[in-house]
C-alpha cells in the first residue's frame, strides 16, 4: 500500500525554478511579486452566496499566473505561495489521519476537470497518486457528486460564474487534501449558490458520511434579515467550518451560526528555514487593501441559532467583545491572506484566457485548512458540535496578537490580542490536540 507521508516528504524542501506566463513579475527576482494586491474570484450575484476565494493580482489587477509553483524566503517585503510542505511544518501536522475521515466540499456548479486539476497538484508536490472512489476503493480516494448525491455532471446555468467557482472548488479540494492525504474528499456541487441548493448540498454531505464539511461561501448577516436554512449547518458530530468572509469586521452567514466552526483568517509569516514565525490578523495595511480582510463580529440577529454557545462564553476575554448573548465571529483561523497564499493549480481559464498556477487566499482557504485539522485529529464525532473542542485546549494554539481587519467599538472584535479576538478567534493551528 502506497506510503502517502512518505511520498508527501518527497519535496519537503521545495525549490523550484520560477517560471511564469507573460504579464507577471519579474523572473529574475521572484521575491517582488506585488504587495498584497488580490482580487475575488467570484463576483456578487444578488441574493446568492459568494465564494470567498481572493487571487493575487498584478496592480492592474489581472490574475497572477505562473506555468509552476516556486519558493522564495519567507519574509515581510513581498508575497509568496505556500506548498503543503510548508504549511504541515508551521503549523506542525501529521500527514494523516489514524481514523477514516471523509471531508466534504460544498461548493456551487459543476467542474468536470477538478479531479485532473487535482492530480496536477498532487504530481507537482509528490503527494502520491491519489484515486477516484469505487466499489472496491472507498477510503483516501475523491468523490464528486451533485447536490442530491448523483455522481453525473449537470448542465451549469451560468457558465460565467461557474467558472469563477471552479477556481474556488480547485482551491477547496488541493487544499483539504493537502492537510489530509489519507482522507476521503467528497465534492458536493450544489446547482446555483442560491441558499436552498448549498442547503441541499450540505445536507447530502452529511448524509453521504462527511465527518467534517467545508464551507467556503458567505452572504453579509445584514443583507439576510434572518436565518435560512439552518438544520442544514446542524449535524451532530461533525465539524462544519464555514469561512467568515473577506470583508473586513462584520458577520456573515453561516458563520454567524453556533452550530459551525467559524474560521477566520491570518497572514502567515515562516523563518528562512520554513518553521513558523509568526501570524497576524489578515486585515487593512500593505498587505491587504482597504476592504479586504477577514470577517469578524457579532451576530445581529437575536435567534437561537445566533446566540453564543457556553463555551465561547467562557473565554476571559468574553466580556471585551461586546457580544453579550450573541455568536461571535470567529472560532479559530489559520492562514487567510492573498500575500501569504496557497498554490492552487487550475485548468478554468481566467477572463484574459489564462490558466496554471494561482497564488490564492481568502478566509476560502482558511476554512478547508481548519477542516483538514479537524479530520487528521479524528475527535469531531465526540461532541455535538466539534467547535467546543477549540474552546477547551487554548494552549494548543499559536495566540494571534498583531493586526487588524478595520475598526470597531470593541477593540477586540477588529484586533489581534492576547486570548481570545474576533479576527483569529482562539488563535491558529499549533498541532492537532486542539482539535
Amino acid at each position: 500500500m502506497l506510503n502517502l507521508k512518505t511520498a508527501a516528504m518527497g519535496l519537503a524542501s521545495v525549490g523550484l525554478l520560477l517560471q511564469m506566463s507573460v504579464g507577471s513579475v519579474s523572473a529574475a527576482n521572484p521575491g517582488a511579486a506585488p504587495h498584497g494586491h488580490s482580487k475575488s474570484v467570484c463576483s456578487p450575484q444578488a441574493g446568492k452566496a459568494i465564494c470567498h476565494a481572493k487571487v493575487l493580482t498584478d496592480p492592474n489587477g489581472r490574475p497572477l499566473i505562473f506555468d509552476k509553483p516556486f519558493s522564495t524566503p519567507a519574509d515581510t517585503s513581498g508575497s509568496v505561495g505556500y506548498s503543503p510542505q510548508q504549511l504541515h511544518t508551521a503549523y506542525v501536522l501529521p500527514w494523516n489521519s489514524t481514523v477514516r475521515q471523509t471531508i466534504a466540499i460544498v461548493d456551487a456548479y459543476d467542474h468536470p476537470n477538478v479531479k485532473a486539476d487535482l492530480d496536477v497538484f498532487d504530481a507537482q508536490f509528490a503527494l502520491g497518486a491519489f484515486p477516484t472512489c469505487s466499489s472496491t476503493i472507498t477510503t483516501a480516494c475523491f468523490q464528486r457528486v451533485d447536490q442530491n448525491g448523483k455522481p453525473s455532471g449537470f448542465t451549469n446555468s451560468d457558465p460565467t460564474a461557474a467558472t469563477k467557482w471552479n477556481v474556488e472548488t480547485n482551491l477547496d479540494v488541493q487544499a483539504a487534501h493537502a492537510i489530509c492525504l489519507n482522507c476521503k474528499i467528497l465534492l458536493v456541487e450544489a446547482f446555483t449558490p442560491n441558499n436552498s441548493d448549498l442547503a441541499t448540498a450540505e445536507n447530502t454531505a452529511a448524509r453521504l458520511g462527511a465527518t467534517e464539511i467545508s464551507n467556503s461561501f458567505a452572504l453579509a448577516e445584514g443583507r439576510l434579515g434572518g436565518v435560512f436554512y439552518p438544520s442544514a449547518f446542524n449535524h451532530a458530530g461533525i465539524a462544519i467550518t464555514a469561512s467568515a468572509g473577506d470583508n473586513g469586521a462584520g458577520p456573515v452567514y453561516p458563520a454567524d451560526l453556533n452550530t459551525v466552526v467559524a474560521v477566520g483568517g491570518t497572514r502567515l509569516v515562516l523563518n528562512s528555514n520554513g518553521s513558523y514565525n509568526r501570524e497576524s490578523v489578515w486585515g487593512n495595511g500593505v498587505n491587504a487593501p482597504s476592504g479586504s480582510g477577514t470577517g469578524s463580529g457579532c451576530s445581529t440577529l437575536a435567534t437561537a441559532h445566533t446566540s453564543a454557545a457556553w463555551w465561547q462564553k467562557t473565554v476571559a476575554n468574553w466580556p471585551y467583545t461586546g457580544c453579550g448573548d450573541q455568536r461571535s465571529i470567529a472560532d479559530v483561523a489559520a492562514l487567510a491572506d492573498p500575500a501569504t497564499g496557497f498554490w492552487v493549480y487550475t485548468s478554468a481559464k481566467d477572463e484574459f484566457g489564462r490558466f496554471g498556477w494561482q497564488i490564492i487566499g481568502g478566509t476560502s482557504l482558511s476554512a478547508p485548512v481548519i477542516a483538514g485539522v479537524f479530520a487528521l485529529a479524528g475527535h469531531a464525532a465526540s461532541y455535538t458540535f466539534p467547535a467546543q473542542s477549540v474552546y477547551q485546549h487554548l494552549n494548543q494554539f499559536h495566540d494571534v496578537t498583531s493586526g487588524s481587519n478595520g475598526t470597531c467599538t470593541y477593540t477586540i472584535m477588529c484586533h489581534g490580542w492576547a486570548g481570545y479576538d474576533g479576527p483569529t478567534g482562539v488563535g491558529t493551528p499549533w498541532g492537532i490536540g486542539g482539535f
